[in-house]
């Protein structure tokens, strides 16, 4: 009771009339309008900007041709080796020389030309009829480009635009020293890929098993940029990229950037 005719008094004391009233410290004034511009600003971004997404997804360097595992017509055993792992060679080539059940000499070629990516067959074994000794990527040319192919999980396959850009982080390529490779989405596959078709398309069975770990993904080419400075031929994030080319079947990660969204569409309920 004592406290309230206090301040009733002091409401009726006339002595501070005639101070000016404060309603705000000029640093209030700086918080006030500093907010109300960020506000603003928010708003409108929210209105008009938009935001970036990427998807990564494990990925392999190719000539985009495909593989095909090369089979033996004839059961019998190996006597020579004449083609090499790696090298590149013409259809119809040598591959092997088998000595028959009968005594006669066959000779197990190429279907198509390519890379010879694996070869299983050594001199002295024992094959048997459609026996599997050689993984053959195909390459009609030396100079064919590069292409990576880059196995999305098909829930983001159609949020891809064309001609999203894409960088790969190459196992073979130490990032922190030589950066990324840049690309360009080329096509992306309508339906999604089991491991009997990425096998069959890389010409490894491991790969098909990998790939698809997490389920059928959807397979994404894309196209790496070229450039006349770098000794890869292709650009990099840094200024010349590593001092020597690349090898296809070599494995990498791609992270491919999503058609961009408003941010107001995540606002809004």
């Amino acid at each position: 009771m004592q406290f309230r005719q206090q301040a009733l008094a002091k409401l009726q004391s006339p002595e501070d009339l005639d101070l000016p009233v404060r309603f705000a410290r000029p640093q209030g004034w700086l918080v006030l309008c500093v907010t109300v511009a960020v506000m603003a600003a928010a708003s409108v971004w929210a209105v008009t900007g938009t935001v970036s997404a990427t998807v990564g997804a494990p990925a392999v360097l190719t000539h985009g041709q495909g593989s095909y595992v090369l089979q033996s017509p004839v059961a019998g055993q190996v006597t020579a080796v004449v083609a090499e792992q790696g090298r590149r060679l013409a259809a119809n080539a040598p591959v092997l020389k088998v000595r028959t059940a009968d005594g006669t000499t066959a000779v197990v070629r190429t279907v198509a030309a390519g890379r010879i990516t694996s070869l299983a067959a050594t001199i002295g074994a024992v094959i048997t009829t459609g026996a599997s000794i050689a993984a053959v990527e195909k390459v009609a040319k030396a100079d064919d480009p590069l292409y990576a192919t880059v196995y999305v999980p098909a829930e983001n396959a159609g949020t891809i635009p064309a001609d999203a850009a894409v960088d790969l982080t190459v196992q073979s390529v130490p990032t922190q020293e030589y950066g990324v490779l840049r690309g360009h989405v080329k096509a992306v596959e309508r339906t999604a890929q089991t491991r009997q078709q990425i096998t069959a398309f890389l010409g490894d069975s491991q790969l098909g098993e990998q790939f698809t770990e997490k389920g059928r993904p959807v397979a994404v080419l894309v196209r790496l940029d070229p450039s006349s400075v770098t000794k890869s031929g292709y650009r990099w994030s840094s200024a010349e990229g590593p001092p020597y080319a690349l090898e296809s079947m070599t494995l990498a990660t791609g992270s491919i950037r999503l058609a961009d969204q408003r941010p107001v569409d995540w606002l809004l309920p």
